[in-house]
């Protein structure tokens, strides 16, 4: 009995240990899994024009660095570079996949263009204003006129350096525009947008005066076709984009008037109809816009045959208010930092940054530059006799380029 006992643990031992070594030989095995990565996943060299993108595609799994000179420029999948010089760059790419480590070599070669870029705005894609006090007339709309030729009617005004203004009317209202090259995301400041706000003199009035934030968008043409498309479009996250007194994914409808009914006059004497274009928006509110003295032409887009539209995107804080108590004096007041026509074209208070680019989780973004821009009224009010708070576009440019 003790001798069969003694057999028995014997083997259990045994067992045991022989187990136990195969699990380690397994693991071992696992551990040191070979991995063959592709001969060769770059070119020898890339060639591209200064202030052009470059996408290269390796098409290879594992965790992907990108560098140049040992400085790390990306860590993703493909690699979108732009140089605002000319001059040849050593790229490195260095692949990790599942403990193993293969590095490629290559040149991106930057070449002078071979016609100078212009700084300024060179197209415009869309134009699509909401109502105002303004509309049908800045641009001019003619009898007959189609969305077609309202957008190249934005793009005589936008284009090149001696652009002039078209307005945006109310809330959405937008336009989009590009340029014959990519603005370069670098260091500090990259591109202005004109327009027409204005500080008052009074030391007390610092940062106020007539101010119509616009919200900025901006994109790069991945896809290289010279439209904004398929690409992404990234809001550039102002002073107040993270603040609760801002609403996203706001909507307004605004539905086409009646322009033979009889008006309905305010109480004011600049109030020529109170019940003109009626509103709605999507967290329950609606009324009308006011069609007031000053301007007797039709508010609603003539060109657009719909019997109503919507726009939709972020509405910041009203920021008019009447500083005489009386409706003689409305006040308009900048915000701090990353709007359009929110301080005077020549502070540097109208500058803008492309690393404060956000998606649209509201996640910030390091996009290589960019190709295109659409610019939005981001207030939903009335300032009293002065109408509608309006963004205006006046132009753009590249800051880099002199």
């Amino acid at each position: 009995m003790e001798i069969k006992t003694k057999h028995i643990l014997k083997t259990i031992l045994l067992s045991s240990v022989l187990l136990g070594t195969a699990a380690c030989k397994s693991d071992s095995e696992e551990g040191v899994e070979e991995v063959t990565f592709p001969a060769e996943v770059l070119k020898e060299s890339y060639t591209i024009d200064r202030l052009k993108l470059l996408n290269i595609d390796p098409k290879i799994e594992g965790k992907l660095t990108w560098s140049i000179n040992d400085a790390v420029i990306s860590d993703q999948l493909q690699l979108d570079f732009v140089s605002p010089t000319v001059q040849n760059y050593p790229l490195t790419l260095k692949v990790e996949l599942k403990g193993a480590v293969k590095i490629y070599k290559s040149t991106i070669i930057v070449n002078k263009e071979l016609t100078p870029y212009s700084k300024y705005i060179s197209d415009v894609f869309e134009f699509r204003p909401a109502v105002g006090q303004f509309m049908n007339e800045i641009p001019e709309y003619a009898n007959g006129y189609t969305e077609t030729d309202m957008i190249r009617k934005a793009k005589e005004s936008l284009v090149g350096g001696n652009s002039t203004m078209i307005t945006l009317g109310g809330f959405g209202g937008y336009v989009s525009f590009g340029f014959d090259h990519t603005i370069p995301n670098l260091d500090g400041k990259d591109f202005k947008i004109l327009g027409n706000a204005f500080w008052g003199n009074d030391a007390n009035a610092t940062r106020s005066g007539s101010c119509e934030p616009g919200i900025i968008m901006v994109g790069y043409d991945k896809n290289k076709n010279g439209k904004p498309d398929e690409d992404e479009w990234y809001e550039i996250a102002g002073s107040e984009y993270f603040k609760n007194s801002t609403t996203k994914n706001y909507s307004i409808t605004y539905f086409k008037p009646n322009e033979s009914k009889p008006p309905v006059p305010g109480s004011e004497f600049w109030q020529a109809d109170v019940e003109y274009i009626k509103w709605q928006d999507n967290i329950g509110n609606s009324g009308f816009k006011t069609k007031n003295a000053f301007h007797a032409q039709s508010y609603y887009p003539l060109w657009l045959s719909s019997a109503s539209y919507s726009l939709t995107g972020t509405r910041l804080k009203d920021n008019f208010h009447d500083q005489s108590g009386t409706g003689t004096y409305w006040v308009g007041t900048s915000y701090d930092y990353g709007y359009a026509d929110n301080a005077p074209n020549n502070d540097e208070a109208s500058n803008i940054d492309i690393s404060w680019a956000v998606d649209k989780n509201g996640k910030y973004v390091k996009l290589p530059g960019i190709d295109f821009i659409k610019v939005y009224t981001g207030i939903n009010q009335e300032a009293g006799w002065l109408g509608e708070v309006s963004t205006e576009v006046a132009g753009a440019y590249d800051l880099h380029l002199n």
